[in-house]
């Protein structure tokens, strides 16, 4: 995946060789945007972090499981939800739409000039000294804040809550996050600008098998303040995992730095960048506060509802999201390159690809949810009776996932040439408003449903004003294309719902139950997608091919031993 040479750098080598045919060095490759990734880099990458992806998701779920099986979904789990509120915005300001968004271009542009030859100290090992110390001291005091106000941020989020008290011992725990997860998120930046996608996958995996670990260890000692110890452990677990290989790539910026020949201006990250980054992704996390600030008044139960019904919902998003946050620092080096052509098309493809992962997954958790949740949950203290609520919350979220698909992909495409815009702010902020306002009209007749059918509302006017304003204020893609493309995957999605429902009710037991809807949904909507010419759909259906192929005959020690390395072997 790379650019066409510059014709300038070509017309100068070719001068050059005329002039002086018996000396002059062979004209060197012209350096492409993407920092000339092997061939099929990229899906190899996409295939690490999916499996690792999944990994973690499941993980998640077995988190959950354990949650549900130990406390149920009574008064002691709303206590740890609210509580969870921390670590749910850190995730998003720190990990994920956050302080990736605003690192990742700044990394993008070191790596552009260190591979120019820029004079001096390494670009890269610069912007570390510059931004991580800076980083750090911000995240401590955010989190000591944090713990010094605890009871007020416990009686601001659910004032309604039954136990206060226990909140507020969860929430000064979970407040240590803010430190491991910016440090995390710091990591994963860096990391993934240099095209290093296994350790920042493998964070999940990390995080959700500590707090599993100290749940299952000292649940029955501890209560639920167990699982808010758990997300402390977590945390630093997701630091472990990738500081060995950031320290390897840092010190072999000292090496590729030693002949630096040309100079430039030196590494920064505006504060204006982080400011609008940060604040973005604030205001689309405060969507939970307005749910759980909602949820809080309905009796006791409701906000484990709404939580259950949203982490099985966030499992199609994250898979839609994959490729996005795999070609995002393709798509910044791109730009960093001057390359915007090829930003703009790698955008296009990934709005496609994103949008018809999601859709089956929507279709899929229309049709099964009471079949998913009850097979997830279903055990201990959590009855057939939260199974019901929960999947009825699950269905209305899913009204909301391609939004929310949406969302998270173009807010990458305004931010990825590293520049401030406080267009998308302003656009959550409009949506965050439609959530509050219909979620306050809707909580009174409808309950938790009509708390998850705002969260819908809200992100869908997102989405529909990120997509009107992109072209002027980001990458400029190709919106009217961009819309009607959506039309194929959803009329697919439509006849896949309608399909697999019935089919997964024609078993009583839920394991048979489920494989009969989730088979027939996806084999609907596949066929449906192939034959209105979605361009996702094709992709979807051809990855799956070369995926079994490349299964039957590749050893998986290789492959990721391959896409460590970031090479591939000619054979």
């Amino acid at each position: 995946m790379v650019a066409p040479p510059q014709e300038s750098a070509v017309a100068h080598a070719a001068d050059a060789s005329a002039q002086h045919p018996p000396t002059a060095p062979p004209p060197q490759p012209v350096r492409r945007s993407g920092g000339n990734l092997p061939r099929g880099f990229l899906g190899r990458a996409a295939l690490v972090t999916g499996v690792l992806s999944v990994a973690g998701a499941l993980l998640g779920l077995v988190r959950d499981q354990a949650l549900a099986r130990l406390f149920g979904a009574g008064s002691e789990t709303d206590a740890f939800l609210v509580a969870w509120t921390v670590p749910e915005f850190g995730a998003t300001l720190l990990i994920e739409d956050g302080l990736a968004i605003a690192l990742i271009p700044a990394f993008s542009l070191a790596l552009a000039r260190r591979a120019r030859g820029a004079s001096g100290d390494d670009p890269v090992r610069e912007l570390v000294a510059v931004t991580l110390p800076r980083l750090s001291l911000a995240f401590v005091a955010v989190g000591a804040l944090l713990v010094a106000a605890a009871p007020l941020v416990v009686a601001v989020l659910a004032p309604g809550l039954s136990d206060p008290a226990l909140a507020v011992d969860c929430t000064r725990l979970t407040a240590t996050c803010v430190l491991s997860f910016g440090l995390a998120g710091y990591c994963s930046a860096a990391l993934r600008a240099h095209h290093r996608y296994l350790a920042p996958a493998a964070v999940y995996v990390a995080y959700n098998t500590g707090i599993i670990a100290v749940m299952l260890a000292f649940g029955e000692r501890w209560g639920v303040r167990a699982a808010a110890v758990g997300v402390a452990a977590g945390g630093c677990l997701m630091v472990a995992v990738q500081l060995p290989d950031l320290v390897r790539q840092l010190r072999k910026g000292v090496t590729r730095a030693a002949g630096a020949v040309a100079g430039g201006a030196g590494p920064s990250m505006g504060l204006g960048l982080l400011l609008a980054v940060l604040l973005f992704a604030l205001c689309r996390q405060s969507q939970v506060l307005v749910e759980r600030f909602l949820g809080s008044s309905l009796p006791a139960g409701a906000i484990s509802h709404l939580n259950y019904a949203q982490k099985v919902a966030q499992v199609p998003m994250t898979w839609s999201l994959m490729l996005v946050t795999v070609t995002f620092p393709v798509v910044a080096r791109a730009l960093a390159d001057g390359d915007t052509e090829r930003a703009r098309a790698r955008v296009e493809r990934d709005l496609a690809l994103a949008a018809a992962v999601v859709l089956l997954g929507t279709a899929t958790v229309v049709a099964c949810a009471p079949q998913i949740v009850g097979l997830l949950f279903q055990r201990g203290a959590f009855t057939a009776v939260d199974t019901a609520a929960t999947a009825g919350v699950l269905r209305v979220y899913a009204l909301g996932l391609l939004a929310q698909t949406l969302v998270g992909a173009l807010i990458r495409s305004y931010f990825s040439a590293g520049r401030a815009t406080w267009y998308p702010l302003g656009a959550m902020a409009v949506g965050l408003a439609v959530t509050a306002g219909a979620g306050a009209w809707a909580v009174g007749p409808w309950g938790v449903a009509g708390i998850a059918a705002a969260n819908a509302a809200g992100i869908t006017v997102t989405a529909a004003l990120l997509l009107r304003g992109l072209g002027p204020r980001g990458i400029p893609v190709h919106t009217r294309r961009v819309v009607a493309r959506l039309v194929r995957p959803v009329a697919a999605t439509v006849a896949a719902t309608a399909a697999g429902g019935p089919a997964a009710q024609r078993f009583e037991a839920p394991v048979p139950s489920l494989a009969a809807g989730v088979v027939t949904v996806a084999a609907v909507f596949l066929l449906c997608g192939r034959v209105l010419g979605d361009p996702g759909c094709v992709t979807v259906c051809s990855a799956a091919r070369a995926l079994v192929r490349r299964a039957a005959r590749v050893r998986p020690l290789t492959l990721i031993r391959r896409f460590r390395h970031g090479r591939t072997r000619t054979r």
